[in-house]
């Protein structure tokens, strides 16, 4: 066999491998895949449906043709609720230096100014958004991090081609297109290996990896090119396999095969240092609703809820069809004695007359009797094992408060009630964006090499442009500068602010708040701009903080209308910190900075 053929062999073979290997990966969650969609038809009120025994969503048959079978939707609020206060996760980041040297610091301070800005700038909080309705949905859902280079700034052309410096670029994937390799393991770094399956555009297939295939109707979730698939169908579309493996002996930097309509497309390294210490890792961060124990997907409050909604439509049903008994009546007639068509057609209407055979019974109504009040008691119990399964109160869905409650004590209590169940799921949350911050980071130090520029938001809302290179970048230490949102609020946190007001800790040795504080706090409380004395306040903070960053390369003059007492503490702080280490180890730039400090305090003496 030549070399040629025996290329061939094996990259037939390694179609092949793949291709089977999804397939089982397939059949494997297909149980699990079939809960996600009867999630998806709970949520959307299609609520008289299960899984067969053979593992097929099928709707149920009614027992009675008059059986009533109307939906009462008491989980959309519950996710809705959900959703709504796990969107408040929003947590602002930071990077943590490497040491106590000033090099760390400032590293650490540039790394924070490049994350928060890429965040700003692919608007991680609408993605977080996204993210979370998926993982309520379904339990489980991933982001993929990875680097765009046809993103960014345009740098020039190279044989008529457009050439741009790259960009950060993320997507959420549900987990209708994950495939791990054994569903018992926990976590993503369990795995040895995870396809990525997907239904792409013909055209995108040829735009990113140069072959031309022939494309069909694919199912968006079951990912099946078989005609009459029962969900949304996409035209024009094949599947794609990408078969993520970790590094091994047998591949050191680990390997990407992907594969479509039994053709290879791409075979290569993990392309992306991602990992700690340079390791390359999968390119997907996993959020997870409720985690479950030995399983690797997680588990969707929907699932708890279904056999409740069921019980619950069954319930407001036959109460329904009592109340109908009671309205519309049940007729009895003699055999014989009237029209029985005509009477099952028009009823007993107001004001109908009604001919009987002469010596009959007239036709009658029975009685129905009352409505049971187990109807009413069991209605109640289901209503309130709602709000024991899902966590979510009466008060948080419908916003009404109950006749039981009457204190704002007891109502706080009640929201800190429902906070608390959601803080284990806001805590996955946080931590998968944590993990996609560390993935930012890594990203920019594997393939910024070359000088970037970015705009960033600096303080006192003035717009920074930095210029950097990867070797500025030492550190992913990401840390989280605010609280879990719901053990936190921002009306705690603002209660707290005033508690400390109270107690006179911010005050100054003269038992006063300074401007700087004062400012400060007003910001905090997100009344930043509530008169003109607090835009001064931060005007004049900004002018001390500019004529530190100048680093006194030259002498600077104090001006008759800057607020002295600001300055000097401004300036005070400033030679204090590590960040003026290089202004003290210069003498003359030291000597300005002394100079200009006591020209504020001699301002402020002779006041």
């Amino acid at each position: 066999m030549t070399k040629e053929k025996k290329e061939n062999q094996f990259y037939e073979d390694l179609v092949k491998d793949v291709e089977d290997d999804y397939e089982r990966r397939r059949e494997e969650r297909r149980l699990t895949q079939r809960q996600w969609e009867l999630n998806i038809n709970y949520l959307d009120g299609k609520q008289y449906c299960e899984i067969n025994g053979v593992g097929e969503i099928e709707e149920s048959e009614k027992y009675f043709y008059w059986q009533g079978r109307s939906v009462y939707n008491h989980i959309a609020p519950v996710i809705d609720t959900r959703i709504a206060r796990l969107t408040r996760v929003s947590p602002i980041m930071s990077v943590r230096a490497a040491g106590a040297d000033e090099a760390d610091l400032k590293t650490a301070k540039l790394t924070t100014s490049i994350l928060n800005s890429t965040c700003s700038r692919l608007d991680v909080n609408a993605l977080i958004r996204t993210a979370t309705e998926w993982s309520e949905v379904c339990g489980t859902v991933f982001y993929e991090v990875t680097w765009d280079g046809e993103r960014g700034r345009l740098l020039g052309d190279a044989d008529g081609v457009k050439v741009k410096e790259g960009d950060v670029a993320i997507r959420i994937v549900s987990p209708f297109e994950i495939f791990p390799d054994c569903l018992a393991n926990e976590s993503l770094e369990e795995c040895k290996s995870i396809i990525h399956a997907r239904a792409m555009h013909v055209k995108d297939v040829e735009d990113k990896y140069g072959v031309s295939l022939k494309g069909g109707d694919v199912g968006v979730f079951s990912l099946s090119e078989k005609e009459g698939a029962s969900e949304t169908i996409a035209r024009d579309r094949v599947v794609v396999i990408e078969r993520f493996e970790k590094p091994s002996k047998e591949f050191p930097n680990g390997r990407v095969v992907t594969v479509a309509d039994k053709k290879l497309l791409y075979v290569g390294e993990l392309p992306f240092k991602n990992g700690e210490d340079g390791k390359r890792e999968f390119p997907f961060v996993m959020q997870r609703a409720i985690p479950s124990a030995g399983k690797f997907f997680g588990t969707s409050m929907i699932e708890r809820l279904i056999p409740l909604q069921r019980a619950y439509n069954a319930v407001k049903n036959r109460k329904q069809e009592f109340l109908n008994r009671i309205s519309m009546g049940v007729v009895t007639v003699e055999d014989g004695s009237v029209d029985v068509d005509e009477l099952a057609e028009e009823g007993l209407s107001p004001g109908r007359v009604v001919v009987y055979r002469q010596g009959s019974q007239p036709p009658s109504l029975m009685n129905p009797g009352n409505i049971p009040n187990d109807f009413s008691s069991e209605e109640d119990k289901l209503t309130s094992e709602f709000v024991l399964l899902s966590g979510v109160s009466e008060f948080s869905r419908t916003s009404q408060v109950g006749s039981s409650i009457s204190s704002g004590t007891a109502l706080q209590l009640l929201i800190e009630q429902d906070d608390t169940r959601l803080s284990a799921t806001a805590e996955e949350t946080r931590k998968a964006i944590r993990k996609v911050a560390k993935q930012i980071i890594r990203l920019f130090k594997q393939f910024a090499n070359k000088g970037r520029i970015m705009r960033i938001a600096g303080e006192n809302g003035k717009v920074e442009t930095l210029y950097f290179n990867s070797s500025d970048i030492s550190s992913d230490d990401v840390v989280f500068d605010t609280e879990n949102e719901l053990s936190y609020t921002p009306a705690q946190k603002k209660n707290e602010i005033y508690d400390l007001l109270k107690t006179g800790l911010l005050n100054d040795d003269d038992g006063k708040l300074d401007e700087r504080t004062k400012t400060k706090l007003l910001d905090i409380l997100g009344f930043g701009t509530i008169d003109n004395t607090a835009d001064i306040g931060r005007l004049h903070v900004a002018k001390a903080e500019n004529e530190n960053m100048s680093g006194f390369e030259t002498d600077v003059e104090v001006d008759e209308y800057d607020d002295h007492e600001v300055h000097v503490v401004e300036h005070t702080r400033f030679l204090l910190s590590a960040e003026s280490d290089e202004v003290r180890r210069d003498p003359e730039r030291k000597r300005r900075a002394l100079e200009h400090l006591r020209a504020h305090k001699k301002a402020v003496a002779t006041a």
